[in-house]
């Protein structure tokens, strides 16, 4: 899902109810039936229908309320490294259509079991597990806050991928006069400002973090993820191989205790797509989360279907 200010889309994992779903869902249950049952219109291989779990539901009102995700699972007794939620603004005519087209990859997720829902107005939150809910039992796996995807931009139709990195994509595609690194730190200087006075993210007031320091792992992990969104022509937290942002950085090495990513579509400036994150909820939880030591940023431009900047925000606790 990709953003700019005005027409941005939410994404983490999540998991869903079984049951047929109508090809007319207008509701976030129905339409992640609907695209699992149709492999999102044939694009995909059809998926089993996910389980519809109450205890889930309840996980997703707490993260709607302004709970972190993580926190939320855990409380419920899912594993948070295994559960991820989606959070979606539409009306009930649109909601299967957005979906469709912003978050298949998401909610086909083989391995996907379970998941809940909690509705207020025009958005859905809808929180997904591959994982089974293990109440009373300590969670010891590393975990995950939230994946949020900003806003969607809208999309142009699809066009063949195209595969030139070196040509397409640049990190933090800024002016050729202005080096990667200098808007590197721009944006960390952007994120540590608010870290050092606290925000509000949504209902969830975020007192002062530590500041972040940035990894040059993390940026590699970034501008090699929003590459592949932008050579591709797609957007989404897990990349065409299946890896999620945690994957990514452990193949780059980094021993991480927490991962966290933002991604966005559309903003022009650093100074764009941070406000962007900031004024979303999810995205803006992932930036105050004060476990997180290291982030890495990058941007690259789409030559396809999508012609704007993918950005992609990468957040880590390393471990001791």
């Amino acid at each position: 899902m990709s953003r700019t200010r005005s027409v941005w889309a939410l994404l983490a994992l999540a998991g869903l109810a079984a049951g047929k779903a109508t090809a007319s869902a207008t509701d976030a249950l129905s339409a992640v039936q609907v695209l699992r049952e149709g492999g999102c219109g044939g694009i995909m291989p059809a998926m089993r229908a996910l389980q519809h779990e109450l205890a889930l539901d309840a996980v997703a009102r707490q993260w709607a309320e302004g709970l972190p995700l993580a926190a939320a699972a855990e409380r419920g007794g899912y594993p948070a490294l295994a559960t991820s939620g989606l959070h979606v603004t539409s009306t009930d005519g649109g909601i299967l259509e957005l979906m469709r087209r912003s978050a298949c990859r998401t909610v086909t997720g083989q391995g996907l079991r379970a998941l809940g829902v909690f509705r207020r107005g025009s958005d859905s939150w809808i929180v997904m597990t591959s994982d089974y809910r293990a109440v009373g039992l300590p969670v010891t796996a590393s975990r995950s806050p939230p994946v949020v995807f900003p806003p969607a931009a809208p999309l142009a139709p699809a066009a063949p991928p195209v595969v030139a990195p070196s040509a397409a994509a640049t990190p933090l595609a800024a002016p050729r006069s202005t080096a990667p690194a200098v808007l590197a730190s721009e944006a960390l200087q952007l994120v540590n400002e608010v870290r050092s006075r606290g925000t509000r993210c949504g209902q969830h007031a975020f007192g002062p973090a530590p500041p972040l320091s940035l990894s040059g792992t993390l940026g590699t992990v970034a501008f090699g993820h929003a590459a592949d969104m932008a050579d591709h022509d797609y957007f989404e937290h897990r990349d065409l191989n299946g890896q999620s942002p945690a994957d990514r950085v452990r193949a780059a090495g980094y021993r991480e205790k927490l991962v966290g990513e933002n991604i966005a579509y559309g903003p022009k400036s650093v100074e764009e797509v941070v406000q962007g994150w900031l004024d979303s909820p999810g995205h803006c939880e992932n930036i105050m989360d004060p476990r997180f030591a290291e982030m890495g940023i990058a941007s690259a431009s789409g030559r396809t279907g999508r012609h704007g900047l993918y950005w992609v925000q990468v957040f880590a606790e390393p471990q001791a």
